[in-house]
Order: structure tokens, then C-alpha cells, then sequence
């Protein structure tokens, strides 16, 4: 039954590939055609990259169906069309489809190197310091012995082989020095792939997998810059040596200093002012190419250069997930089919049939699989953890995936490695790299959750629900009044915690507008010291919450990006364009807030209409918040509904940052409570409420006063207890009704117009 089914979900790509057979011989003969003339030709090289691309992804779709990593198929679609198997079958056609030598080879060898740097772009963003830093002592641990014992297999095999195995023996010792590098990798998008899919990507095991690997890639990353320094110069020289290793020091330290800053800037200036499409992903290609010319001019190879940029990419806090996904889209859709198609292509497996080659690739698995389960096994150990803890990080780091195939590829393009070889280290990554995923899921499967680890998971999934995980980029809206610096402070409070980049827009009367027009763009203005004075504030509020939170007695700045923006336009329109930008979170610290007729002031109507993103309106009113922000007294007004909860959410976050006090306030109207209740079909739906509060202040490590009242009109009851308790900000969440003018419904309407108290009006809806 099982194999029926297997059998019928493969059904598909069976069909598919057997249309690929019939179309690739017409193919053929309209490549012979085309090349009559010869020279290269363009008609050939577009049907070599469809071939390539559908091969490669019919292939990879069979190897996830049967539990495989899509690169998989797309290397053994390579295979299939090369030397191996079609040029077994069909010679003929193998040399006509793709020509061995040329300016032909050429052009798709050029798509190729291209593919590499992408390839290495996406590894960098798929790259999370953040979870290495945090694991950095066991994963240090795992990673390093990880690396040492296959290097140090791989190279004792490269200084033992005959000299008839190596391509160039004069070349002993940087051939030697390659293979110990080869052994040593790991390839983290496997890993990772195969721990989120066995949903281990939260669990303690997972997550020092997923770090080794991180730190394996990055650290092999740069001894493999260095050692193909030493393999295009032909020897290993004090000189030679010392430059690389310096150069790439000196490229490391600049890149994650001032290079981050830059790269962040030239993102953020990039996805402001342009206005042309998909000009971030243009910058982020600029940058890459950028970071792998001065990876080369220092003397270390260009994947060094592509791999750093994605880190600092990935890092950035302007990168849209859309962005991110078109980039993501560009490199699986064409790069990686086309680049390890051509892999399978130069990969030769007849080489095999010779018994020496055959023991020789033989050897050289058994020392990969040993040799990295070994270290990570050892590295495991030594940090405390169980055997069968230590079984599945030798397991998980086992794959070398797509990580070998780039460095095989380079390898051969320098001449470290002829094509026999070659195709040796491509078997040992195919084979390693499928027997991976059910040895990991094996041994994942073996391991108990403890208590400790499920809470964690439990918290971990919490945030990754909350209503204020979906937000990117914040835009505050100001006027330079008291409601603005308390929208500042809170600004800085969701920057601090969120890491969240803040937009300061100043909206100052259409005055200051004619007098930028008169004293031109590029003059200060009253209005640019206004809003530059606002950013300090948000700054000032973050690093003040940062170093609470830090705890260590010395005051750091945080790493909150803050800038300001000029409103050169209607409102409206700046509005708009700062919600296409990114912004998905406006912040409103404008006054006044209610209408001279009552309701809300048009020009909040507008601004909220304007904006596409979620809007929170702050205003200060009365007594004024202490300056202390932990003297602050909360005042959340709950009723079980979903958009109570999001903005308790939203308030238990400042609570957070701040450590001030916080209330929630479960209003029950008398006759609603008895006929209608709201959670439940008893009169105690409040419990269910406070339930969910009571996670929401676990999760934020928060002590919070529950209160019920009952009452006929919850706004007053809101206004009353705000009163009693001595309460300095209100927190209210609210669903914009359809109207012409900005309308929340009754109880927020009314707590605008009659409010003695700061409020927030949070929409969630």
C-alpha cells in the first residue's frame, strides 16, 4: 500500500521527465543546427539553461518526495546528462547538447560562477549569529573538534596518496591542505532543512546543531578563502601565508564594524529614495559583487567576499521579507539548478570502474562520515551532553551538501583538483549528504523533552504568535508636542526590545513647508531640527533600555537605526509611500487628537486612512508620565475578545522595557455578562481572560494586578478605575469602524473626548 502511494505521488514527475526525454533530442538537433557555423551560439546556451533548470527541478522534486534535499536531484540531473550516463548511452547527443570545450562552455560556465556567488549571498542571510552567539561555548565545542579531526584526516590522506592519484604532486602540500578543508565542512541549509523538518529547530539538540553548522560554515568559509590563496599562488610560503591570513583578518574586522553600518545604510538610502522597481535587490547584487572584488584584491577567493555580504544582509533591518523572498526566488529558480547541473556535468562516474579510484572513493567517505561524526561526537562529550545527544550532533553535522560541491567546483577551476578527483569529492558530498537526513532522524527521534526545554518551546511559540511579531519598521508622526515626546519614548521602548528601525516624521503646520520651499532642500530648517531632535530622543530612550537590560554597569549605545524624513508633500502621500517602503507600524504623537465637533481631529482621519499599515494614536493628557519610566502605572481595560489581548500584548512589552507597574481591568456589564458572555456559556469568562494574560506576563517575565468590575458603562468604568488606582497611561486596543470619518466606536470615542489620563489606542484589527 505504502509503495502505491509513493508510487502515485512520484506520478508526476515520472510524467514530466519522460515529456523531458522526447523534448531534450529535438533540442539536440537544433543545437547541431545552430553551432553548423560554429563558434557559440545563443540558441544553444538558452537550451542548455532550460534543460539544466528542468531537470534539475524535476529531479529535486522526486528527492523531496522521498525525503531527499532538493540540490540533490539537481546534481544527479547533471549526472544523468553528462559523461556518466548520457554520454554512456547517447554520445553523440551528450557532446551536442553541452560541449565539452569553447566559448560555448564558456557562457554557461560564466552562469555558473555567478550561481556560486549567489549561492554564497543566500548561505550568509540563511546565516543566524544571533543563535551561535547564544550557544557559542557548546557550539564552539562541537564545531571546532568538528573541523580539526576530519582536517586533520583529510590532510594526513593527501600527504599518504600515491602521487599518481594527485593532479600536480609537485603541488603535495596544497592539495593536502584542500582535502583537510573539503572534509571538514558542513552544510548548514542541509541541516538546518532537515531540523526544521523533523520540528527540532526550537529543541535544545536542534538548536546547537543548527549553531555548530553555523559556525563550521563561517569558520570553513574563511580557511577555505585562504587555502585557495595558497593554491592559485602554487606554494605555501611565509609571505604568501601571512597575507592571506592578514588581508582576511583585516576584511573580517572591517566588514562586521563600519561594513555593517554601510551595508545597513546603503539598504535603507536605497529602499527610501528610489522609486524605480526592486531597487533594493539591485543593491544588495551591488554590495556582493562589491565585497568579493576587495575579497580578491586582497588575495583571498571572491565566495569569501559574497558569503560575508549575506551575513551582513541578513542582518539588516531594512530587509523586507519580500525582498528577501525575491532574492531567494532568483537563486533557487535559476542559479542553484544551473550551477549544480553543471556539476553533475563535469562529475564522471565511470572514473569508479577503476578498482584504485574505487577504494580511493571509498576511503575517502568512510574518513569524511568518521572523521566529522567523530569530532562532533567528542565536542559533544566534552560539553556535557549525553551519548544520545552526542549520536545526533555527529549525525546532523555529517552533511556536506551543497557547501562541498562549491568547493570541489572552485577546487577544480585553480587546479587543486583534476576531474578524477573531482568526482570522488562530488560522490563523498552526494553520498554523505543522503545518508544524513535518516541517520538525524533516527537519532532525533531517540530524545525525550525535558521539562525546562518545554517550557522554553512554549515561550518561543508564544512570541512567534504574537500580534507584534508581524511588524518590520516604525514610522513616527510628530508635531513637537507633549503628545510627541511620549509617543518618542514609547518608539524607543518597541526599538530597544524589537530591535525595530524608527522613521521620524516631523508634520509641523504647512508654514514650515513654504519656508523649506523658500530656503531649498538642502538647508536646515526648523522642521529638520524638530524631527532630528525627536530621533535623539527615540535613541536616547532605546540606549537607556538596553543598558537596564544589560545590567553590567556600563552605558553602551544600542544599534537602533533612527533617522528622520522630511514631509516634502501632502501628507498623505508621504504617508503611503513610507507604508510601500516597509513602515508597518505608525506611531501618531500629534495634537489635538479629539475634534472641535467631537470624534477624532480630520487630520488624524487622514493620516490613518493615508497609512497601510497598523496605527497607534498616543496622547498625553493630564498628569504627566514620570520621568522615571519605571514609576509608571499601566491601565489595561480588557474584555476576553482578541483585540484586548493584542493590545495587552502590546502594553505588557512596554512594561517589559521599562519595569514599570501594569493592571488589567476586566470590564463585565451587568445584563451582556448573564445573556451573552463573551468566552464562555458560564458568568466567569473572565478566567479564560485572565489566562491569557497570565501567559502574556510569563512570556515578559512581568508581575501584573487583575481586576474585575462590573458596570453597565465600561468607559466610564475605564475613566473611573484610572482615577482610583492613580493611573498615568491607558492602553486600549481598537478596530477602525467604516466611515467617512475616523470612527473606533463608542468606548474609545468617548475615552478621547473625556480622558484626564495618557492614552493609547492600539488598532489590531
Amino acid at each position: 500500500m505504502k509503495f502505491k502511494c509513493l508510487l502515485k505521488s512520484l506520478r508526476p514527475c515520472l510524467l514530466a521527465m519522460l515529456a523531458a526525454c522526447i523534448f531534450f533530442p529535438c533540442s539536440a538537433t537544433f543545437a547541431a543546427e545552430s553551432t553548423k557555423a560554429g563558434g557559440a551560439s545563443e540558441g544553444l546556451f538558452l537550451i542548455q539553461i532550460i534543460v539544466l533548470v528542468v531537470v534539475g527541478r524535476l529531479l529535486g522534486e522526486l528527492m523531496v518526495r522521498i525525503g531527499q534535499p532538493s540540490i540533490m536531484g539537481q546534481i544527479l540531473g547533471g549526472v544523468l546528462l553528462g559523461p556518466s550516463i548520457l554520454g554512456t548511452v547517447l554520445p553523440d547527443l551528450q557532446q551536442q547538447l553541452f560541449p565539452p570545450t569553447g566559448a560555448q562552455n564558456g557562457m554557461t560556465e560564466a552562469v555558473a560562477q555567478l550561481g556560486i556567488l549567489f549561492l554564497l549571498l543566500l548561505a550568509g542571510m540563511e546565516t543566524d549569529l544571533g543563535l551561535a552567539k547564544r550557544l557559542k561555548s557548546a557550539a564552539l565545542a562541537v564545531s571546532l573538534t568538528g573541523i580539526a579531526i576530519p582536517f586533520a584526516c583529510g590532510f594526513a590522506l593527501g600527504e599518504l596518496v600515491p602521487d599518481s592519484v594527485l593532479p600536480y604532486p609537485e603541488k603535495r602540500l596544497v592539495t593536502s591542505l584542500f582535502l583537510g578543508t573539503a572534509l571538514s565542512i558542513s552544510s548548514v541549509k542541509i541541516v538546518a532543512s532537515v531540523v526544521r523538518e523533523m520540528d527540532f529547530m526550537r529543541r535544545n539538540i536542534g538548536q546547537l546543531i543548527v549553531a555548530s553548522a553555523i559556525i563550521d560554515d563561517t569558520v570553513g568559509w574563511v580557511v577555505i578563502a585562504v587555502t585557495f590563496s595558497l593554491a592559485e599562488r602554487g606554494t605555501v610560503d611565509l609571505k604568501t601565508l601571512t597575507t592571506s591570513v592578514v588581508g582576511t583578518f583585516a576584511f573580517m574586522t572591517f566588514s562586521f564594524t563600519i561594513g555593517r553600518r554601510l551595508v545597513f545604510e546603503a539598504i535603507r538610502l536605497t529602499n527610501d529614495k528610489f522609486r524605480s522597481d526592486l531597487p533594493v535587490l539591485s543593491a544588495i547584487i551591488a554590495i556582493m559583487g562589491g565585497m568579493a572584488i576587495i575579497t580578491d584584491l586582497i588575495g583571498v577567493h571572491t565566495v569569501l567576499g559574497a558569503f560575508v555580504a549575506g551575513i551582513l544582509v541578513g542582518e539588516s533591518p531594512i530587509l523586507t521579507r519580500q525582498i528577501d523572498g525575491q532574492l531567494r526566488a532568483l537563486t533557487t529558480a535559476l542559479f542553484m539548478p544551473v550551477f549544480f547541473g553543471l556539476t553533475g556535468l563535469k562529475t564522471d562516474l565511470g572514473v569508479l570502474g577503476n578498482p584504485a579510484t574505487l577504494m580511493l572513493a571509498i576511503g575517502l567517505i568512510v574518513i569524511a562520515s568518521v572523521g566529522k561524526f567523530g569530532g562532533a561526537f567528542v565536542g559533544a562529550k566534552l560539553g556535557g551532553y549525553s551519548n544520545a545527544e552526542a549520536v545526533a550532533l555527529g549525525s546532523g553535522m555529517n552533511a556536506r551538501g551543497s557547501t562541498e560541491v562549491i568547493v570541489a567546483s572552485i577546487g577544480l577551476s585553480v587546479g587543486v583538483l583534476d576531474e578524477k578527483l573531482f568526482s570522488i569529492i562530488v560522490a563523498m558530498a552526494v553520498v554523505t549528504t543522503m545518508a544524513m537526513p535518516p541517520t538525524l532522524r533516527w537519532a532525533l527521534s531517540r530524545l525525550p523533552m525535558r521539562a525546562d526545554e518545554r517550557e522554553r518551546l512554549e515561550q518561543e511559540q508564544f512570541k512567534e504568535n504574537s500580534f507584534l511579531a508581524n511588524f518590520e519598521r516604525i514610522m513616527l508622526a510628530v508635531d513637537l508636542t507633549p503628545s510627541s515626546d511620549l509617543a518618542a519614548r514609547i518608539a524607543g521602548h518597541f526599538a530597544a526590545e524589537r530591535k525595530m528601525p524608527v522613521t521620524v516624521l516631523n508634520i509641523e503646520p504647512d508654514a514650515s513647508d513654504q519656508q523649506r520651499r523658500q530656503t531649498g532642500p538642502l538647508e536646515t530648517t526648523a522642521v529638520d531640527a524638530g524631527a532630528k531632535a525627536v530621533a535623539d530622543r527615540v535613541t536616547s530612550i532605546a540606549d537607556e533600555a538596553i543598558n537596564r537590560e544589560g545590567e553590567t554597569g556600563q552605558t553602551t549605545r544600542s544599534d537602533i537605526h533612527v533617522t528622520t524624513k522630511l514631509k516634502d508633500s501632502d501628507l498623505a502621500k508621504v504617508l503611503a509611500e513610507g507604508s510601500e517602503q516597509g513602515h508597518d507600524l505608525l506611531f501618531i504623537g500629534v495634537e489635538p487628537v479629539s475634534g472641535a465637533k467631537g470624534g477624532f481631529d480630520d487630520r488624524l482621519s487622514l493620516m490613518t486612512s493615508a497609512f497601510k499599515g497598523t496605527a497607534v494614536i498616543v496622547s498625553s493628557r493630564g498628569r504627566s508620565i514620570p520621568q522615571e519610566d519605571k514609576n509608571t502605572r499601566i491601565l489595561v481595560p480588557i474584555s476576553g475578545t482578541q483585540r484586548s489581548i493584542k493590545a495587552a500584548e502590546f502594553a505588557f512589552l512596554i512594561a517589559k522595557v521599562t519595569g514599570c507597574s501594569i493592571s488589567v481591568l476586566y470590564i463585565e456589564e451587568a445584563m451582556q455578562a448573564r445573556m451573552h458572555p463573551r468566552l464562555s456559556d458560564n458568568r466567569y469568562g473572565h478566567l479564560e481572560a485572565f489566562e491569557r494574560i497570565d501567559q502574556i506576563a510569563r512570556f515578559n517575565g512581568v508581575a501584573v494586578e487583575k481586576i474585575v468590575q462590573e458596570g453597565s458603562s465600561p468607559e466610564l468604568s475605564i475613566l473611573r478605575q484610572s482615577r482610583k488606582g492613580g493611573y498615568d497611561l491607558i492602553v486600549l486596543g481598537v478596530s477602525r469602524r467604516a466611515a467617512p470619518r475616523l470612527s473606533y466606536g463608542r468606548i474609545p470615542d468617548t475615552l478621547v473626548e473625556a480622558a484626564d489620563r495618557s492614552f493609547i489606542l492600539v488598532e489590531t484589527e
